[in-house]
């Protein structure tokens, strides 16, 4: 339990209040599935560390040290004092022995950041700073703190480098092409440790509500009076549900760009695993440790990382998804169900008719296909608001 004041790197910090901290506790714990599973195969490839490290002289990050050395204000006893507190009760809570140099930067749009090859760097921008309060403020520094404990501050730093890498490359269309899949592989996992770290956050500070505050207003600003929690909450299962084919292709559309998935995704994944028996075992001290790792299985991680992937498919509500799960399922007439979800007929949202035996009918087809005259039709059989 994280005490009224402990020593960390030779200086004293108090916590506001007392949290249970996990000693030991290895990254595996909080992290995705598919996050964690890129992790393992990582870390288990010999020389990977070296060859990424010997890469240090091409990407940019000394000169965004001196970057921010230079052009930010440097967290300390000295400066932004409670972030400090903050930061040093993080790497208290998830062990983590080195406290990383963290700086504030001018920046009016709330953001925060944890880059490095060698030793990560966190940096949080002064609009986050006056955004959040203290608690909120928490779960953020912890969130960072996660990224640097899992070690995605390497692979963040890639990303950053060959973002750059493929703009300046725009006018080979054959290198540029290369490059963007790589990017786009590396956002996709990038997002997936966005929620490894969301978790990591709830650890630090645990207090969901604070967690849930700050995603808010990072969505919306700071109009707390203005906004509600549940209702955010439901903004992301209207999201997942809502639509049909369009809109589910529209969706992916949208987040392929992205590094972070969306605001309310976000949240709504966070309540769940808050909610969940892996949240809890940690919470009462029943966790992987950091001397486990040399152990984890490769295959094993791939295995949880697939089993998650297709839980997710299964209960989706996404139209899309639903359609992925119909077909491994051997479900019939996809081919219809298709030309409703795209027809805007509402096949995916409301879900489809079905004959007496259960199964899907087209009835986009002749009048053959409609029941004979004199024929009851139960509408008990299909409830305009099924999911299908």
């Amino acid at each position: 339990m994280s005490d009224g004041s402990h020593e960390q790197n030779g200086h004293e910090n108090v916590p506001s209040r007392q949290r249970r901290r996990f000693e030991g506790i290895s990254s595996r714990a909080y992290e995705h599935p598919a996050d964690r599973s890129a992790l393992v195969a990582l870390r288990r490839l010999s020389g990977f560390d070296t060859v990424f490290k010997a890469l240090s002289g091409l990407l940019p990050e000394r000169s965004l040290r001196l970057l921010f050395l230079s052009d930010s204000v440097r967290v300390s006893d000295a400066q932004f004092a409670h972030l400090n507190d903050m930061l040093r009760d993080a790497c208290y809570i998830l062990d983590l022995e080195k406290v990383p140099p963290m700086y504030v930067t001018q920046d009016p749009q709330p953001n925060a950041m944890c880059i490095g090859l060698d030793e990560p760097i966190i940096v949080v921008t002064t609009g986050l700073v006056e955004l959040l309060d203290e608690e909120e403020m928490r779960a953020v520094v912890g969130h960072e703190v996660g990224h640097a404990l899992s070690g995605h501050a390497v692979y963040r730093t890639i990303l950053l480098f060959l973002t750059s890498l493929a703009l300046r490359v725009a006018w080979i269309p054959l290198g540029n092409l290369a490059i963007m899949a790589i990017v786009t592989a590396l956002r996709e996992w990038f997002r997936k440790s966005e929620l490894s770290a969301d978790r990591a956050g709830l650890l630090v500070g645990q207090d969901l509500r604070a967690s849930m505050r700050g995603l808010m207003k990072i969505a919306g600003g700071n109009h707390l009076h203005e906004m509600n929690v549940d209702a955010f909450l439901g903004q992301a299962e209207e999201y997942e549900a809502g639509g049909d084919l369009r809109d589910s292709v529209l969706k992916i559309l949208n987040v392929l760009p992205r590094t972070h998935p969306f605001t309310t995704v976000r949240a709504g994944e966070l309540k769940k695993w808050a909610e969940s028996r892996d949240y809890q075992r940690i919470m009462d001290g029943h966790y992987p440790r950091r001397s486990e790792d040399k152990d984890t299985s490769v295959s094993d991680s791939f295995r949880q990382s697939a089993a998650s992937y297709a839980s997710d498919v299964k209960n989706s509500k996404d139209p899309l998804m639903k359609l992925v799960s119909d077909i491994a399922g051997g479900a019939g007439d996809i081919g219809g169900r298709v030309r409703r979800g795209f027809g805007g007929f509402g096949g995916f949202a409301s879900g489809s008719p079905k004959d007496p035996s259960g199964s899907p009918k087209d009835t986009s087809g002749s009048p053959e296909d409609a029941p004979p005259r004199g024929t009851d039709t139960h509408p008990d059989d299909e409830s305009p608001n099924s999911s299908g």
